[in-house]
């Protein structure tokens, strides 16, 4: 077995360039690619990688899916670790607008919603190219947002405004158009002009509704500025509308602005703004390439130290700096063109840059000392690592996403202390880096090929020569860029090896006044980089000599080895149109002629296998002799042939034996060829390309020749492919280049601009015996198959120079089997874990690392969004049931901060959190929508919300507001007197719910709630809204106004709702039943849904946390979920993790048993 390993398979690729200005410049979200596969007629638009919010096992397995529309309208959808399509959907030929998969699951993961323009939006089943169905509506669509806390609402960003939907379905087209608003862009609105330095916090004041039903006027610019329009993920009902100079925070309760990001009058406009789940935060991308972090202030109220004290505070969302990347060069040809953040993590970007660079910025944390704060609101690490509160000595690792960056903040400072929180910074740090090829022109050259004597040392690098003077080293095994050397100073030309690791490049510049230019030829060592040495070259089989052919100068012939010049030739020398140096010479005949004369010497010293005789001295002298020649054979003078045609397609054969040329033979022109423009030479084979487009064939062997004529006018180059007998060649022309067999003499294959692609070919080379290299004007270079077809590259065939963690790219079985494997292995010093990073890898190993963390570190490796929404919710309630099972068994008077007091469920889980935590922020945010309100419906919107939520007095204070002069004065005086003088009486209470059945049973439905809101009957309120179809408004009232049972009771028939076939929303239906502890009815669930290995897991940690009670239901439950997910490890594989389930599933787990023990008594026998 040979100590290395050579692919010498190499695969199909493209080594992508410059982007080009196409697709929808409003579509922000996506990234603009060069070139893939079946694309071949334009440019990429939009690219859209696939959700993983479904449960994964071997029949729905981990697997990259990626949406791809191209600017003729037609979508592909590829399996990326394959490099296949999985289908080809065309509805028009128009550029598709925007995008985007569906996020809820649970009913197909295979649904892809995609805006067609002018105004229809499709939905595509994406696995089999289905349409199912679609819409059109009045105005032209520009891009789309889907709610994150509803699938079935929408929001369509139109020419004019935005359409809210609130019956999409998957199902069924919307039946309604929509809700129209209109929105009239913030440079329009008269309180810009009050804008200052530190305008932002006073204009917010001013712009107080930019969402309206009427259309603005004529003057006002609409929508025409507004860059992106996007849901917050991490609150309900909040919305943000991008523009150059600002971010505004939408209120979609009461269609207001609560929050601006103004940029200051010398600061850098926006670009891109990507929205966070984990924390309140925005990534945003600058014009300058910059991008920023900006959190929500939690202490609004707080302004600067140096501010004066504002004698009217207004209470806004404000979202503070706290890290920045560094900037790039921005030129008219190099800008920031698209950014993308980690969906699962959230603690990385990729930015995309107009020359092709990818940049790849990740967030990290850094504990600050004990100096003096020098924010108003410092940021704090938080209390909990994956899911578990844990120690200042515990292992952790904080940069493993957002939400283990920064903390919730939600307590007072000195309760922070006793968690072991301390105050953090974030800064970006640039962790990768992929550069693009520069603008064309390109002049490219393989290195030699692989043979059986260059096998250790071969590297597949190609050479490329750039319009800046600079020549691209890539290595094609990975596809990456190898070394970049800045040699010239003017536009390379060609390029050719002479070693495996040298080449020759030559460039020259454009002509001066006097129509002169300055060439440059430079002979470059690779692993030195070092470069030597003056134009035309012709490099030698051999790579001995060196033919450099000038335009109004003789030809002259150089020493490749000691960069000498060996001859010029005298100034009758014809004028050389094209040259090439034969591939046979003299060089083995002498190497030959030594090798026999050192053995016949090396024979003459032993006489026998055992007998040694002596040895003159002559002898001896003869054989060192022979030795030294051996060794300086690199360096001995062959024997070389050239030919090379003039301006009337003459054609000379000279030979070339150390610094004398000697003129061999002359063979007249052929009058069917034009001017010769190119000459190729190999074995008995010799092509002539002329500059009418016509192909010579000669057979040196048979002294026949024969012409074929292409048709095709100049032939540029032609090169034969590499390998022993292997007659294929390609040849160059100005509209394309053409594949031929010099052996048959018939083309194999042919690609013509304008048909085949819309691109020119520059420059063509062979890759290896069987793959051409495609150099293009749209910035790209291509490996193809000698077809030259477009072709996928396949991720499963990349050479990687370091290990990286995917499970996606392994085939199902595998990932999963690796996935059970870290869940279950027993955790000690001998089992190896070194395809991890350290600091995972050490948070594996630590038995103190609990099973419901490692569940929710490995959702995170694996970007499981279905099981990393599941672990988080599931940790947080079990640990919460813990720790008050250990207070309530503390009989200390001490008294006890409520942990779910300082680490609450994140708000970005909505209805799950704790009533009291919901309840507070639902105060907060009535309390913020109250300071906004500026028209009557937004006040009357505020007191029906402060109803609800019990704020009595309040409520009066903003009814008795209204003026005389309203028409609804009446109302909300009589309103405001109900509200007071309100008793908890039989008789009124009879009367008010009596009113209130029959306002409901009329079509009040709000005012009817009210009312049952006013007696405190808020449980029949939330029945009359669930009878009515406002489910989620119903959830959203029993938070804020029952107590816990009567809550539990609401919420129980929701998750019935969602687990009907009509609804099907069972994932969500176990979120919902996890935050109200039924801990059993969600295993029970999770086994029927054949989520076994949930389903067990769970169990276990239950049993841990001794939140299921044991008994004889809950026995079988446990027994049926370990014995199948210990059959479904066995088809993994997996026989350790299979053996520990199955000895946990009773009597049924004691046949697999049997069966795993089977093959072991078998050997034993055997």
């Amino acid at each position: 077995m040979l100590p290395f390993t050579v692919n010498i398979k190499l695969s199909a690729r493209t080594l992508t360039g410059a982007l080009r200005s196409g697709g929808n410049p409003g579509c922000h979200t996506a990234l603009v690619l060069h070139y893939a596969g079946r694309h071949t007629a334009s440019a990429l638009a939009i690219v859209k990688w696939a959700k993983e919010n479904y449960h994964h096992n071997i029949g729905s397995p981990y697997s990259l899916r990626l949406a791809s529309a191209d600017a003729t309208g037609k979508i592909i959808v590829w399996d990326v670790a394959t490099g296949t399509a999985r289908c080809e959907i065309q509805e028009h030929t128009k550029p598709i607008q925007d995008m985007q998969w569906l996020w809820n699951q649970d009913a197909s993961r295979d649904l892809l919603l995609a805006v067609h323009p002018p105004n229809y939006i499709v939905l595509w089943n994406a696995d089999t190219g289905t349409k199912l169905w679609k819409k059109s509506y009045a105005e032209n669509i520009l891009s789309f947002s889907f709610d994150p806390f509803d699938p079935s609402h929408l929001a369509l960003l139109t020419s004019e405004g935005i359409v809210f939907v609130s019956d999409f379905s998957p199902s069924k087209a919307p039946a309604s158009s929509g809700k129209k608003v209109y929105i009239s862009s913030p440079h329009s609105s008269p309180s810009h002009k009050l804008v200052t330095a530190t305008g932002a916090k006073k204009a917010l004041d001013k712009v107080k509704i930019l969402i309206s039903n009427e259309k603005p006027s004529a003057e006002s610019v609409t929508l025409n500025d507004c860059l992106q329009l996007s849901y917050l993920p991490s609150k309900r009902n909040y919305m943000l509308l991008l523009y150059p100079r600002e971010i505004l925070i939408l209120d979609l309760e009461v269609n207001q602005t609560v929050g601006v990001i103004a940029i200051e009058r010398t600061g850098i406009p926006f670009l891109q703004v990507i929205p966070c789940f984990q924390r309140d935060g925005l990534f945003c991308l600058h014009e300058n390439g910059c991008i920023t972090l900006r959190v929500r202030r939690l202490n609004s109220i707080i302004g600067s130290p140096n501010e004066e004290p504002d004698p009217d505070p207004v209470q806004e969302l404000i979202y503070d700096l706290r890290s920045q990347c560094d900037a790039i060069r921005v030129t008219k040809t190099v800008r920031p063109f698209s950014m993308v953040c980690c969906p699962v993590n959230e603690n990385s970007a990729a930015l995309i840059v107009s020359d092709g660079r990818v940049m790849i910025w990740e967030l990290k944390s850094t504990i600050s000392g004990r100096s003096l704060r020098a924010s108003a609101s410092p940021l704090y690490s938080p209390a909990s690592f994956c899911g578990i509160p844990v120690g200042a000595s515990q292992n952790k690792l904080p940069d493993l996403s957002l939400d283990n960056m920064i903390g919730q903040g939600t307590v007072a400072e000195e309760q922070l202390k006793n968690y072991f929180l301390q105050e953090v910074h974030l800064k970006f740090l640039l962790t990768g880096l992929l550069s693009g090829l520069p603008l064309p022109q390109f002049a490219i050259r393989m290195c030699p090929p692989l043979t059986t004597k260059n096998l250790k040392q071969y590297q597949a690098l190609l050479a490329v020569g750039t319009s800046n003077g600079s020549v691209l080293v890539y290595n094609l095994t990975s596809g990456l860029l190898h070394k970049e050397l800045s040699i010239h100073s003017c536009e390379v030309k060609a390029i050719e090896w002479v070693s495996l690791t040298g080449f020759l490049s030559f460039a020259t510049s454009a002509p001066n006044n006097l129509g002169l230019v300055r060439n440059e030829l430079q002979l470059v060592d690779l692993p030195t980089g070092l470069y030597f040495l003056e134009n035309l070259y012709i490099v030698n089989s051999e790579k001995q000599y060196l033919a450099v052919v000038f335009k109004d100068k003789p030809l002259e012939i150089w020493d490749v080895r000691t960069c000498t010049l060996l001859r010029e030739m005298p100034k009758n020398f014809p004028v050389v149109t094209a040259l090439e140096w034969s591939p046979s010479h003299n060089l083995k005949s002498l190497r030959k002629k030594q090798l026999a004369a050192r053995e016949a010497m090396a024979r003459q010293t032993v006489a026998s296998d055992t007998e040694l005789i002596s040895v003159e001295s002559s002898v001896i002298s003869l054989l060192q002799e022979a030795e030294s020649k051996s060794e300086l054979s690199q360096n001995i003078s062959a024997r070389e042939h050239f030919v090379f045609t003039d301006t009337d397609g003459q054609i000379y054969y000279l030979t070339v034996e150390g610094n004398s040329v000697k003129d061999s033979a002359r063979i007249p022109p052929d009058g069917n060829m034009g001017s010769i423009t190119c000459i190729a030479w190999k074995g008995d084979t010799l092509v002539l390309g002329d500059v009418d487009g016509n192909l010579n064939f000669w057979d040196l062997k048979a002294r026949v020749s024969r012409g074929i004529p292409t048709h095709r006018g100049w032939v540029r180059k032609i090169r034969f492919a590499p390998g022993k007998g292997n007659q294929k060649l390609i040849s160059l022309f100005n509209d394309g280049a053409e594949v031929w067999d010099a052996k048959e003499v018939q083309m194999v294959s042919s690609l013509r601009s304008g048909r085949n692609v819309n691109f020119r070919i520059l420059d063509v080379d062979w890759c290896t015996s069987d793959k051409v290299i495609l150099a293009s004007d749209d910035g790209c270079i291509r490996v193809l198959e000698m077809s030259m077809k477009p072709s996928c590259f396949k991720m499963d065939e990349q050479e990687l120079s370091e290990p990286v963690w995917c499970p996606y790219l392994l085939v199902p079985r595998a990932s999963l089997a690796l996935k059970a494997f870290l869940l279950h292995q027993p955790w000690n010093d001998k089992y190896s874990l070194d395809i991890f990073h350290v600091d995972i890898k050490k948070l594996l190993l630590d038995p103190e690392f609990t099973l419901l963390q490692r569940c929710l570190l490995l959702s995170r490796l694996y970007g499981d969004e279905s099981e990393l929404h599941f672990w988080t919710v599931a940790a947080h309630y079990l640990h919460n049931l813990y720790q008050e099972k250990v207070q309530t068994a503390k009989t200390t008077d001490t008294v006890i901060l409520p942990e779910k007091l300082v680490n609450p469920l994140d708000i970005c889980y909505d209805i799950l959190c704790e009533n009291s935590y919901f309840q507070k922020f639902q105060l907060e945010r009535v309390n913020l929508q109250e300071v906004k309100r500026s028209t009557y419906d937004h006040t009357r919107k505020c007191a029906d919300q402060l109803l609800l939520l019990g704020q009595t007095d309040r409520a009066v204070q903003l009814l008795l507001e209204t003026s005389a002069e309203n028409p609804h004065y009446y109302c909300d005086s009589l309103k405001a007197c109900l509200v007071t003088t309100v008793t908890s009486s039989g008789p009124s209470q009879s009367t008010i719910k009596l009113v209130a059945t029959n306002m409901i049973a009329n079509g009040k439905l709000a005012e009817g709630v009210q009312l049952l809101c006013l007696i405190d009957k808020a449980a029949d309120a939330c029945r009359y809204l669930q009878t009515y179809g406002e489910w989620n408004r119903a959830a959203w009232l029993a938070k804020v106004r029952l107590n816990a049972e009567e809550c539990a009771d609401v919420l129980k028939r929701w998750v019935d709702h969602l687990c009907s076939p009509q609804v099907n929303q069972k994932s969500k239906a176990i979120l919902v039943l996890l935050s109200l502890g039924c801990f059993t009815r969600v295993a029970e669930m999770l086994h029927s849904m054949r989520y076994f290995d949930r389903a067990a897991l769970f169990v276990e940690a239950c049993l841990r946390y001794d939140a299921i009670e044991v008994n004889e239901d809950t026995n079988i439950l446990l027994l049926k979920s370990c014995g199948d997910y210990a059959r479904s490890l066995k088809t993994l594989g997996f026989k350790h993790g299979s053996i520990q389930f199955a000895s946990k599933a009773g009597a049924a787990g004691k046949d697999l048993l049997n069966e795993l023990e089977q093959p072991k008594q078998e050997v034993t026998k055997g």
